[in-house]
């Protein structure tokens, strides 16, 4: 990984940038643009931890993880996770370690906050992104969340 890489906040000074941030137009099927992540975050407050992703100055994607969420929604605390929300990185800098830099800063974040599983979903089949998250480490639950596979990844 090189040094180069780090997330940053989103801000005022920041935003038109992420939000003007797209991936390949045969991709767009695959994930929600950066703007409905940051409506979801506002929405949300507390909860989407979204992130800007920066090669030297440069930025070349975005990421939304959350942490904490109890998914079985009954308070029983017996399925708490945190994970990957969103990825997205620039049409035309794919290939080039950003995604796997988003990967394992989240889990860093998810470590840092005493988590030991990374929680992902995405769109399964051919055209799907799912050869980089089984790449990286990630086995599949069986678990659907709406059209979207769900995987995990041990982080500890």
């Amino acid at each position: 990984m090189t040094t180069a890489f780090r997330l940053e906040r989103i801000t005022p000074d920041n935003f038109d940038i992420a939000i003007g941030l797209k991936v390949r137009s045969d991709q767009g099927h695959l994930v929600a643009p950066v703007v409905k992540s940051l409506a979801e975050a506002y929405v949300h407050p507390g909860i989407a931890w979204p992130r800007l992703i920066v090669d030297d100055g440069r930025p070349v994607g975005f990421l939304m993880a959350f942490f904490d969420i109890d998914f079985a929604g009954d308070g029983t605390g017996t399925d708490i996770r945190s994970g990957l929300w969103r990825l997205n990185i620039a049409a035309g800098e794919q290939g080039r370690g950003y995604g796997r830099f988003a990967v394992e800063s989240v889990a860093d974040e998810i470590r840092r906050r005493g988590g030991t599983r990374l929680t992902a979903s995405w769109h399964p089949g051919e055209d799907g992104p799912e050869g980089f998250y089984l790449g990286l480490g990630f086995r599949l639950t069986g678990e659907m969340s709406g059209d979207q596979a769900v995987g995990e990844l041990d982080v500890r």
